[in-house]
């Protein structure tokens, strides 16, 4: 009788335990659930980590080689396995962060790192905040339907 009342606590206790941590369990404590920032004090493996924990998607884009917006795009394209079909301007980049993943079913949520975006000549000021423009549209298309998109970007 004993024992039966020490297990059914026991499975008790492991239920009462959350399948996914808390956002405030994670580096991601303080951070606006739709937000488009600097990576600043954030590391990539933690992001990581956390999108794993809490069953958010992660999206990795090293854009360190890119010098040009078709570079951006090409890099951003096979580095988020997009759709042979994208069109390859930012247009077509929202569209894929968009629609067709709401069309999809639920998403859990999105951690997405653009790290090392070109500033140069033939990426200046317009174009890179044009590329931001659109993770910020895209952060405001996934706020409106509840859903967390945090986008983390740094310049080479």
């Amino acid at each position: 009788m004993k024992r039966d009342l020490f297990l059914t606590r026991e499975k008790e206790t492991e239920m009462d335990k959350p399948l996914r941590p808390e956002i405030s369990e994670t580096p991601l404590k303080g951070v606006r659930s739709n937000i488009v920032q600097s990576i600043r004090a954030f590391r990539v493996q933690d992001l990581q980590e956390t999108a794993t924990k809490l069953g958010h998607h992660f999206l990795y884009a090293n854009l360190a080689t890119a010098q040009s917006k078709q570079d951006v795009l090409d890099m951003i394209a096979q580095q988020f396995t997009l759709p042979a079909n994208f069109g390859k301007n930012f247009d077509a980049l929202y569209d894929c962060m968009t629609d067709p993943l709401h069309k999809s079913g639920p998403q859990p949520g999105f951690i997405v790192v653009l790290e090392h975006i070109p500033a140069n000549g033939k990426f200046d000021k317009e174009a890179r905040e044009q590329l931001l423009d659109i993770f910020r549209d895209t952060a405001d298309y996934w706020a409106d339907r509840k859903v967390p998109f945090r986008c983390f970007y740094s310049f080479r």
